[in-house]
């Protein structure tokens, strides 16, 4: 399987539903709660002058209108996940973390 079909697989458990959105496109009706991600970067490790890993990074936000959700406890608690920052927008809470898978 391609490694971002494994991360939204991982997402969806995360989530424990199918509302999880790759990069979805404005005319998409999303559902909440959900965790909407894209990619957003990589980060290479060199090893004599030459490529040794390459790590995709994804940010992922988790929107949902509960404040004291534990969706993000779940997120933060992934490998290599790291949390970005927080803001509410229209009634809806917003976590958004950097992934790298």
């Amino acid at each position: 399987m391609a490694p971002r079909v494994d991360l939204q697989t991982l997402l969806e458990e995360a989530l424990g539903t199918s509302n999880v959105y790759f990069q979805p496109p404005a005319s998409v009706q999303i559902q909440y709660p959900c965790i909407v991600y894209a990619r957003d970067n990589a980060i290479t490790q060199f090893a004599d002058d030459r490529p040794y890993s390459y790590t995709k990074r994804y940010q992922a936000t988790v929107i949902d209108r509960n404040p004291d959700s534990l969706i993000p406890d779940k997120i933060a608690a992934l490998p290599m996940s790291i949390f970005d920052r927080y803001f509410s927008a229209d009634n809806l809470h917003h976590d958004v973390f950097k992934l790298y898978f």
